[in-house]
């Protein structure tokens, strides 16, 4: 490391919780996962006919020796290479999540032969990790327990359980308290799933965390129902996970711990009001932070899937408010806003948080407008820095600096100082940021929405400097500048014969410039940006407005 870098990593480390610290560097000196046997004699417990889960995911896969994963495809030979690496470790990870197996186009004998391969030849590497580990004990586990899944012979659902039990055994032993967030959350819940499915003194063991996961699961998640990463997609993806869960114990309601089944349905139904909050009229989540389609269920089948369950909608205390996380949805009319009132969360384990301090997505109808850009990659570069840029969302860049200090794949050092000074559902919102690098110059944003108009009122308070002014469209946009009597303008042709007109900051220098949109993993697709320079930038109002096509 270079010593010029050690003063982003003090700001980096400062913020771990204790003993967090300790386990990164443990984690860097014995950075491989002992496999460990399960103790004991353990039986299968699982029910069959009376366990609900939602369907596979729209992931990909052919009968053979094709998978697809993240957009991309592999063509494996006679047999799938478990230490396939060329595609980047979060393909691996998906890889080794198995959730790909639950897809209709494997069918129940091929799947056998895959997990038995995997159990022979995968003794050791990335599928023992801790993260693939928790989601693949809950894929292996659905497919034992829904009926017709798998064909297989008593020997080899013998071998099957037997190896689940190891994997759970070992995933006890390696929780990933170094990164803690969403990986630690699910890997108690991996564990407590094992000790859910298996009869023994191990699976009594596992068992036995519930009460740590139900810990974790009051500290994750806040009161407003959002989890504290702040990243729609990871919220519904621990969504599905808690009803599978929840599912199991409503099957094997002996078995459950005590609390536990009333503890997950009461989670539960604050994360699916959350969810509604980030989901958007297309009825697709937001893209804020490390967000993207594809991935998690689309919430209209995790909504399915809740029902199914009994579990309803709890809504925030302030609905379209979710105060713990800094989301805020203002609507009117055709239009509905979502912005993002916070910096990076948690301040332990940002590494999902992105610099988009007051950034906003617009909606008129079903109609994406102004876009967050989504993420294509977790593999350090210029992608993964692109898609972290304040530049990036729907904000402002003071100064040429981002808010967060970011680097690396997942680090921040230097966090921006967000403030809210007034939340008006579903009219108006008020918050400030001040960068993590420009803490004298601090941008204040007001938004404010009505049946008529979208304005947003953007200020600087304190040292005068240059911004740059961002506003991304979604793909398929084309905006045309013009200059009124009234000042710069964008005009943007609508279905229906109508036209949205953006009256853009007099002050700034405005153009459209193509830019990079992440959609998806693996996905880039270009789209149109407004962006406005201003050298001493004072204030400005930027307005939406829907008018006829004449």
């Amino acid at each position: 490391m270079r010593l010029s870098h050690l003063p982003r990593l003090v700001r980096t480390l400062r913020h771990l919780r204790p003993g967090q610290a300790l386990c990164q560097l443990r984690h860097v000196l014995r950075p491989g996962v002992a496999q460990k046997s399960a103790a004991g004699p353990l039986e299968w417990g699982g029910e069959t006919a009376t366990v609900y889960f939602a369907p596979a995911p729209r992931h990909a896969f052919g009968d053979g020796h094709r998978v697809e994963l993240l957009s991309r495809e592999v063509v494996f030979g006679k047999s799938v290479d478990w230490d396939h690496e060329t595609e980047g470790p979060l393909w691996a990870f998906h890889l080794h999540q198995f959730d790909w197996l639950r897809s209709a186009a494997a069918s129940p004998g091929r799947r056998v032969e895959l997990m038995l391969d995997w159990i022979l030849r995968h003794r050791r590497g990335v599928g023992w990790s801790p993260h693939p580990t928790s989601l693949r004990i809950l894929s292996w586990g659905k497919l034992l327990l829904e009926e017709g899944a798998l064909e297989a012979s008593p020997g080899q659902r013998e071998r099957i359980v037997a190896s689940l039990a190891d994997q759970a055994e070992t995933l006890a032993a390696n929780l990933e308290t170094r990164l803690q967030a969403n990986h630690l959350l699910s890997n108690l819940l991996g564990v407590v799933f094992a000790g859910m499915l298996l009869r023994g003194p191990a699976a009594d063991r596992w068992l036995g965390l519930s009460a740590r996961f139900r810990r974790e699961l009051a500290l994750q998640i806040g009161a407003d129902g959002s989890h504290q990463e702040r990243s729609p997609m990871y919220h519904a993806l621990l969504l599905e996970n808690l009803l599978d869960l929840l599912s199991l114990c409503r099957a094997a309601h002996e078995r459950a711990p005590a609390g536990l089944e009333e503890d997950l349905a009461e989670r539960a139904a604050a994360m699916r009001g959350a969810l509604e909050v980030w989901m958007h009229p297309d009825g697709e989540i937001a893209l804020f932070g490390d967000s993207a389609f594809g991935i998690a269920q689309p919430p209209a089948q995790l909504y399915a899937y809740a029902d199914a369950l009994g579990v309803s909608a709890r809504k925030p205390a302030t609905p379209g408010w979710l105060s713990d996380a800094g989301f805020v949805r203002l609507e009117a009319g055709d239009f509905s806003l979502l912005a993002s009132l916070s910096g990076p969360q948690p301040a332990h384990q940002p590494g999902h948080a992105h610099s988009d301090a007051l950034a906003f997505e617009l909606c008129i109808g079903a109609q994406r407008i102004v876009t967050d850009t989504g993420v294509a990659e977790y593999l350090p570069g210029p992608l993964r820095d692109l898609s972290r840029a304040t530049r990036a969302h729907a904000t402002l860049e003071v100064a040429g600096h981002d808010q967060c200090e970011t680097w690396a794949a997942h680090r921040i050092g230097g966090r921006p100082r967000v403030d809210v000074e007034g939340i008006g559902v579903p009219a108006a919102a008020v918050a400030t940021c001040a960068g993590w690098s420009t803490p004298g110059s601090v941008h204040r944003r007001r938004f404010d929405v009505s049946e008529g108009a979208v304005e947003i009122h953007d200020e600087l308070l304190g040292r005068a400097c240059a911004v740059l002014i961002s506003l991304p469209l979604a793909p398929g946009l084309q905006p045309e500048l013009r200059s009124t009597d009234s000042g710069p303008e964008a005009r943007i042709p609508l279905p229906g014969g109508r036209a949205l007109r953006i009256a853009l900051p007099a002050s700034a220098r405005w153009r459209v410039e193509t830019e990079k949109y992440f959609p998806e993993f693996g996905s880039v697709v270009s789209r149109a940006v407004l962006r406005g320079q201003d050298d001493a930038f004072e204030r400005g109002c930027t307005r939406f407005e829907v008018e006829s096509d004449a």
